[in-house]
């Protein structure tokens, strides 16, 4: 019995060992009307297999009881901060600026992670000094959790700024792991915004401020993103609103190419029309996801007007948004999404 108690307290004090040797990872949660989802959310972090965290869960001056889900928890890692309302951008920053981990972690409140997602970055950037911004592929889910059978499985290895530029191969806000130094590299200051703490989103963005800042990053310094192959996160896709705000969408990434022309118009200009025509081939897939079958339409159309060679480059996705806008159009909402669920595997 002793034996076993020794082998026990020696396993202990090993684990603990390791714990005090591994570098501090700085989750970063925004919360905002999140209540139906910060459960999973924050069960998925809590579940981590790399265990030396630290979870700054924000309340972005949310409405809902989000505040009390994470203040029903018992464990010393979770800080909750509240303030006012500034958008998903501004209370990213407030949780960048508290975090004390030589790596951060970005999760949406809606969305969750795989077991080992914080392990395997947490090796993947160790190995690579070199690499800024490690990043994962990430499935899709309805709603209610359920798995959608498609996903972000992104280009992982040899990223460069055209990469970022026209593809964004991140993703999604809760794929990254960033070094700490690669905030502090491009931390400014913006005191029209109501504050003079430091930012690294920019906070008058409402959207496509993840965009912004990647490019921003690529564009200014000499940092590398680099992916995991592997899917670690599971990316939720809410159902309302999905192309009723793609105009609103596509101003904010008109903003932000404007912005990153002033870092380099000659990348910019070079890149420009490959990467409009990615964008609004994004943004008629998710006009498809939404049923909105003329908007689908007129945004497919426009992206292969803006740089044909999108057909050539990427034949598959490109033709795949074409033939689901048209069908769309043709068919009845019951009828194209049966055709749907028979094309994707999904029992009816």
């Amino acid at each position: 019995m002793d034996f076993i108690d020794k082998a026990f307290e020696n396993k202990l004090k090993a684990e603990m060992l390791d714990l005090t040797r591994a570098p501090l990872v700085s989750v970063v949660i925004p919360m905002y009307n999140a209540a139906k989802y910060l459960p999973a959310c924050l069960n998925s972090v809590l579940e981590q297999s790399y265990r030396n965290l630290e979870i700054i869960c924000v309340d972005d001056g949310s409405p809902d009881n989000c505040a009390d889900i994470v203040n029903s928890y018992d464990d010393n890692r979770i800080v909750l901060v509240k303030q006012n309302n500034r958008g998903l951008a501004g209370a990213r920053n407030t949780g960048i600026r508290w975090a004390k981990g030589d790596f951060v972690a970005l999760l949406d409140a809606d969305d969750t992670w795989f077991p080992k997602k914080i392990e395997i970055h947490v090796s993947h950037l160790r190995a690579n000094p070199d690499i800024g911004i490690s990043y994962s592929g990430s499935q899709f889910i309805d709603e209610a959790g359920t798995d959608m059978k498609i996903g972000q499985y992104p280009k992982h290895k040899n990223i460069s700024a055209d990469d970022i530029f026209c593809r964004n191969p991140v993703g999604n806000g809760s794929a990254p792991v960033l070094r700490k130094a690669v905030f502090s590299e491009i931390a400014f200051f913006s005191p029209e915004h109501g504050h003079a703490d430091a930012m690294y989103f920019d906070e008058s963005f409402r959207q496509s401020e993840d965009v912004e800042c990647w490019l921003r990053i690529a564009l200014s310094t000499k940092w590398k993103f680099e992916g995991v192959n592997e899917v670690l996160t599971y990316y939720r896709v809410n159902g309302g609103g999905l192309s009723a705000n793609w105009q609103k969408q596509l101003a904010a990434w008109e903003r932000s190419v404007e912005k990153n022309r002033q870092i380099d118009p000659d990348f910019v200009a070079k890149w420009e029309s490959l990467a409009r025509a990615y964008q609004y081939r994004y943004l008629a897939r998710r006009a498809i996801q939404s049923r909105d079958a003329s908007s689908a339409r007129m945004l497919t159309l426009l992206a292969f007007k803006s740089n044909s060679s999108i057909i050539v480059k990427d034949f598959s996705r490109s033709a795949i948004t074409a033939t689901c806008a048209i069908l769309l159009s043709i068919l009845s909402t019951p009828q194209y999404e049966a055709l749907e669920r028979q094309a994707m595997g999904i029992p009816a």
